[in-house]
C-alpha cells in the first residue's frame, strides 16, 4: 500500500513539472483575455495609466454605459440623448465592437410587466444609436425586466437606479 501511494505522488509530480513552462507558469498556451487591459493593449487596466479611447473601460468610464428612465417610461431624457450621442459617437469611430443593450426596470409591478418595459427601454436606445449611424448589425437587445437590480431597498433612489438602460460592448462586429 505505501508503495503505490509513493507512486501515485511520483506519478502526480511528474505530471504537473512536465506541464510547467521555463517561467514556472502552468498550461502549454496562454489564454488571452480581451477585456484585459480593456482591449487598450499597454498602458490599460492595472498600469496606472488612462485606458485608450478605444477601449471597453473607456466607454464605461468616460463615455458612460447607463441611461437612466423616468417611472414606467421608455421615452429618452435629455441627459440620456447626450449619453448616447457620445455612444453613437464612440462606436461609430470604433467599428471592431458589437454592443447588447441591456432593459432594465424597477422592482414594482408584475414580472411579465417589467420585462416589456425593460425590452422598450431596450428598444429605444437600439432606435436611437442606429439612428446616429451605427448600423444595426452590432446592436442587440436583451430584457431583464427587475431580475437584475442594481440597488435593492424599497426606496425610490433605489428604485430609480434600476429604471435604466446598459450599452454593453463587446470586441466583434456583429453580423
Amino acid at each position: 500500500m505505501k508503495t503505490s501511494v509513493k507512486i501515485a505522488v511520483l506519478v502526480s509530480a511528474l505530471a504537473l513539472s512536465a506541464c510547467a513552462n521555463r517561467n514556472g507558469s502552468y498550461g502549454g498556451s496562454q489564454v488571452v483575455d480581451p477585456y484585459a487591459n480593456g482591449g487598450a493593449g499597454a498602458g490599460g487596466v492595472g498600469t496606472g495609466a488612462m485606458p485608450g479611447q478605444g477601449s471597453v473601460e473607456y466607454f464605461r468610464s468616460t463615455v458612460g454605459d447607463t441611461v437612466l428612465f423616468p417611472v414606467d417610461q421608455s421615452t429618452l431624457t435629455p441627459e440620456a440623448r447626450s449619453t448616447l450621442a457620445g455612444q453613437a459617437g464612440w462606436l461609430n469611430q470604433n467599428l471592431g465592437f458589437s454592443t447588447v443593450i441591456e432593459g432594465h426596470a424597477d422592482e414594482q409591478g408584475t414580472r411579465e410587466y417589467n420585462l416589456a418595459l425593460g425590452a422598450r427601454r431596450a428598444n429605444s436606445v437600439q432606435e436611437y444609436l442606429i439612428s446616429q449611424g451605427v448600423a444595426a448589425g452590432r446592436i442587440r437587445t436583451v430584457s431583464y425586466g427587475k431580475e437584475r437590480p442594481l440597488a435593492i431597498c424599497s426606496e425610490e433612489s433605489c428604485y430609480a437606479k434600476n429604471r435604466r438602460s446598459v450599452t454593453v460592448v463587446q470586441p466583434g462586429a456583429g453580423s
